[in-house]
Parts: structure tokens; sequence; C-alpha cells
């Protein structure tokens, strides 16, 4: 248990968080939401011991083992694995003890080394940490390989894979989705459902948000409000509070017709494509929060084009990939690729960092040559791209005016200061230098630079890596807006959920439609997980010689087959429904242990309602572990 009384902290002479009282309770998943800049990161300097309260105090318990993501790699000749191994600080000390003593020909410190490995667990670490660099997207010849042959991006995957690897009761995460990309974020996803210790996370990626966490603890203003429940449950409840509050009704009206119009623009193609019918659903969950959006008070949007020809770009068997340096031959990554691209149409790409989704995109920007097969684009074509790189293209020591002013010269400068002031860089800002801007201001600024040229075709290579809840928000709105065509690269669902209409999965050297939406996706990736693991077994189990089935041996197991499956589906059933009745009553002792009124009164009932909270959190994790291997037996 984590406690806050009476706590303030500042940052130079701004106040950040004043007189939070916050009671933190074992095993919470709770994440840590508000704009950017309110202390969000601070508070976790405060929880790592990096700063100290300038009043009022925060009790950890002093044996409680934390973990972070450590902000810098080393550039290490270690082997990725040994390095996501040392996350492990106790394991590694036991390992260096073992060789030391196995150096001496001590064998008496060589028993007691290997106990405490054993205690450890220390002799499956490696399996463990191969696991999760799987899960991260490493690919197994890329174990071995010295931490410093690896980019930036991947580094801060090997400090995740660190991170997670150390045992700990406590673990903070400070975006830990920025670099990764969707099918690790689904795993990532997954691996924290399971962890068994109080979960801290920072994220501006709502979906990842619901699909973690039990609590969220909102940021504003200084103060701290704690919600029980998910992402999208703190927006219902927030909004319901802005609502008694009565917040700008007139606004939270022009937004609720807003997001109705979408609704009703998609409704009438439901019937047609599983990705509209997915839309409605991601816009249904936004009813009811209007006045939290509204309380955004910032909105922007991409120009309509001057022109929208029908037929914009096309890609004829094309071979996509880069030229080789110094006479070496050229690296093909993507192979006979074959697209069209209409207007209007918003095509969203999936698949695993390094199979090829910048290169797709690179390659329709026209910024690589194609090395075979032929790139046609119309005439009257006008893209607006973003890449991954292009917020740290800003020039330094150039302001948002500078900057378009230098791509529009013969243009006024109120014109300017007006266009810059709908992307809220309004008044000042438009004079200061981007030195000084964070990550999210910095895209904002790239964006609005993009809608400037009036493109009708985006395309977005990651645009969200830097921005907060709100600014995603706000993109979701302008592109779901937007009359021109769009391809996206996001690890965002909601995003993706929200302004795709259909989906082309790269991987494997290939690109090709993927038929589904994202729910479907994250289903497809389990069922393949699950399907690897069990063609592995049948090859270890296989008999040189199988005997043929008998007609009747075959109707007897399918009879078989059919009963197993009924009696699974109705134990599934029952799981589910039991689940829901634990997850309502752990909501309700949550709520009670969240309460300071029970700390004032009588320990024992204080210690009852904790029994019976881990009674329900031991139960509950039985009935998911059965629940998991059911339906993985179910969908086989």
């Amino acid at each position: 248990m984590i406690s806050f009384r009476r706590f303030a902290l500042r940052r130079g002479s701004r106040l950040l968080l004043s007189d939070i009282d916050l009671v933190i309770q074992s095993g919470w998943r709770l994440g840590v939401v508000g704009r950017n800049g309110c202390g969000k990161s601070s508070l976790f300097a405060a929880l790592q011991g990096k700063v100290d309260a300038d009043t009022g105090d925060l009790d950890i318990p002093s044996k409680l083992r934390m973990a972070s993501v450590a902000q810098e790699t080393p550039a290490l000749p270690d082997p990725a694995i040994e390095y996501v191994m040392g996350g492990d600080e106790e394991l590694a000390i036991a390992l260096r003890d073992e060789l030391d003593a196995d150096a001496r020909g001590d064998t008496e410190a060589m028993a007691r080394a290997h106990h405490r490995i054993e205690e450890l667990n220390g002799y499956d670490a490696r399996a463990r940490a191969g696991r999760l660099l799987h899960g991260l997207g490493f690919s197994a010849d890329t174990h071995e390989t010295p931490v410093q042959e690896f980019s930036g991006g991947w580094r801060v995957r090997l400090n995740l894979a660190r991170a997670l690897m150390a045992p700990s009761e406590l673990l903070l995460l400070d975006e830990p989705t920025n670099h990764l990309d969707l099918d690790a974020v689904l795993w990532l996803e997954e691996w924290l459902r399971r962890y068994q210790g109080t979960l801290l996370v920072i994220s501006h990626d709502r979906e990842f948000l619901d699909g973690v966490i039990t609590h969220t603890l909102h940021l504003n203003d200084g103060r701290a409000k704690l919600y029980t429940g998910n992402y999208s449950a703190f927006e219902r409840l927030r909004a319901e509070q802005l609502r008694q509050q009565q917040i700008a009704h007139e606004r939270e009206q022009a937004e609720r017709a807003h997001l109705q119009s979408f609704v009703d623009r998609f409704k009438a193609k439901a019937s047609k494509a599983k990705q509209a019918q997915s839309r409605v659903k991601r816009l249904e969950k936004l009813a009811g929060t209007e006045a939290v959006r509204a309380e955004r008070g910032f909105r922007f949007q991409f120009a309509v084009p001057d022109r929208l020809p029908d037929s914009m770009l096309q890609l004829e068997e094309i071979e996509a990939g880069y030229p080789g340096e110094d006479g070496a031959p050229p690296t093909a990554i993507l192979h006979n690729l074959r697209f069209r691209l209409e207007a209007g149409e918003r095509i969203g790409l999936l698949g695993p960092n390094g199979a090829g989704k910048s290169t797709l995109v690179k390659t329709l920007v026209g910024e690589l040559e194609p090395l075979a097969g032929e790139r046609k684009a119309h005439k009257d074509l006008k893209i607006g791209y973003f890449a991954q790189h292009t917020v740290e293209s800003l020039q330094e020591g150039f302001s948002p005016f500078d900057h378009l002013q230098e791509k529009a010269p013969g243009v006024s400068a109120q014109a300017i200061r007006d266009f810059l002031g709908t992307w809220n860089f309004a008044g000042d800002r438009a004079f200061e230098s981007v030195d000084g801007f964070s990550g999210g201001e910095r895209a904002r600024l790239a964006l609005a630079l993009i809608a400037w040229d009036k493109p009708n075709l985006l395309l977005l290579d990651e645009p969200t890596n830097h921005l907060d809840l709100d600014m995603r928000e706000a993109l979701a709105d302008a592109l779901a807006d937007f009359d021109g065509a769009l391809v996206l690269v996001s690890h965002d669902r909601h995003l993706l959920g929200l302004v795709c209409d259909s989906f082309l999965r790269v991987a494997d050297g290939v690109a090709e439609s993927f038929d589904g939406d994202l729910d479907d996706y994250a289903r497809w990736l389990r069922s393949r997980g699950a399907t690897s693991k069990k063609n592995k077994k049948k090859e270890a189990e296989a008999k040189p010689v199988a005997r043929v089935e008998s007609p009747e041996e075959i109707r007897q197991r399918a009879a078989a087959l059919r009963e197993s499956e009924k009696v699974a589906r109705q134990r599934v059933k029952k799981i589910e429904t039991r689940v829901a009745t634990i997850e309502g009553e752990l909501g309700t002792l949550e709520a009670k242990l969240a309460d300071p009124a029970t700390y004032n009164g009588p320990t024992t009932e204080m210690m009852r309602l904790s029994q019976r909270q881990a009674e329900l959190r031991g139960e509950k994790e039985t009935l998911e572990g059965e629940w998991l291997k059911l339906y993985e037996q179910l969908e086989a």
C-alpha cells in the first residue's frame, strides 16, 4: 500500500501537485492521465525517490521492490538477452558469484551460489528473457546481438524488456507503447494484465489503457482525483461531473451533433463492412463524453483539397526496398506490390516493426524509387507526408511563424498568424523558438505545416508518438472530417479504428488486404501464436507412421469432440458470469479501501476487507487461467 498525505511538489517556481491525499492499494493497475506538463512524470520521480515532496508525506513500504524503464541505454558489447537478464539484479549477483567461485575452485561457495540461483528460478532466466524479447518484436537471431548495435528505438524496447524481467511489487511504466508496433502493444497488454504486482502506467493510448488498467488517476490543475475503472469509464464519470457543473452547454450540444454525424454516416454502411461496424462501436463508446471532449477547447482541421482526382496513385508489380551502397546489391523488402489508391480511401497498415510499413509509405511518397515495377501518380496528386523523423527535422531556433513564412514567402504576416492560431499557436506562441517546445508541440507544428499545403492524400507514419490524449482526439476528429485519401501507420488502435475503412497487413515481404477489423486482427495474432505452439508440439510428438482411422472411429471422435466443446463452452459461460460477479464485488471493495474513512475505523474491518479482496483476486486469477486454456482449446 502506497499513500500520499497532503503531498505537494514543485518544479522551479511552478506548483505541479498540491494537497494530494491518495492511497494506492496493492495489486491495482493504475493509469495516470492528464495533459502534458501536469506532473505525471514528476509523480513517478517522487515514487522513485528522485525528487522530494515540498510539503506532505509519501509512504512506501521499505522492502517494496520497484522496477521502471531506464531512460538511457549504454552502448554495451553485451548480448541483448544477457542485458535483459541483468534486469534481475539479485540473479545477476548470484550468477557472478557462481562464476567467481568456479574460477577460484571454491566448491562450498559454488554450492551456495547454485542454491541461491535455484531460489531465484535462475536456471530458466534465459528462457524468460527470450520470451520477453520475442514478445517485444526481437527475432531469435538478434538475441545474441550486442546492445551497441541496436538503434535508439530498439534500445528503448530492450530497456522495457529489462524492466519486465526485474522481479517487482511495483512497476512504473512511462509511455511504454512508444516505439512499439501494434503487434508488440497487444503482447504487452496481455503481459501486463497478468502482472501480479501494482502497476502505474502513463500512456496516451486510450485502448491500451482500457485493456490494462483497473483504476485511473487524473491529474488536473495541481490536483489528483482517483476513479475506479479503465480510461473509458473515467471519461464517462468525468463527463458527468462536468455536466453537473453546467459546463458550456452549447459547446456540448455542438460536440454531440458532431459525434452523432460520424455515427450516422457510418451506420449507413455498417451492414457492408466489419470495419464500419467496428467504427460505430468505437464512436458509441464516446457517447456521453461530450462534456470532456468540449473541455478540450482545441480542434483543428485539414482544409478541403483544391482537387480530388478519382485514381490518385498506383503501384504495379513493384519491388520496394533500398539501393545498395558502395557497390553492394539493393535490398528488397516488399515484393510484387500491387496497390491502387482511389479518392476518399482510408487505409491502415498493420504488421510488426521492420516488416516494411515505412518502406511502403516511402515508396508511395516517392521518397524511395522502386527497385522494379512502376509507380503511377495523378498529375493533381498533392501529398501531405508525416514521417517518424518529421518532428526532429524542424529547424532549431526557428519559430512556428518562421517555419511557415519560409514555406509561404509571399503570404501576409496576418494570414500566417491567423492560420497558426487555429493550430493553437496564437499570440506570442507563434514567435517562440521550437527549441523550448515539447515533443507534442513540435508534432502539432509539423502537422500544421502539412495542412497548409491542402493535400489531397495524407501519408502518416506514426503521427501520435509525441501527442497527448487530447491532441490524439483532435487528430482523430480532423482525419475523420478530411475529404481526401489517407494511408496511416499507427500503434494507436483508437485512431486506426476511427479513421480507417480498410487494412493492409505488411509482413513476410508482402502487403495484402486484411479482411476484418482491429478486434479480428488482435484475435488473429493470438490464434497464430497458439497455432504455432500446437504445431511445434505436434511435430515433436509426430510418429513415423500414422494409423488410418476407420469411418466409425472418425464419427466417434467427432461426436466426442462436439460433446467436449459443448461442455467447454458451458464452463466458459459460467466462468465469465462468475468473473463479472467478482469484478463487481472487487470494485465495491476497492472503493471502500480507497476511502480514507476506512482507515479511521476499526482495524479489524480494514483487515477483513483486505483479506476478502485477496481471496477474490486469487479466485479470479484461477478462473482466468482456466478460461484461457478453454478458449485456446475451442479456438484450435
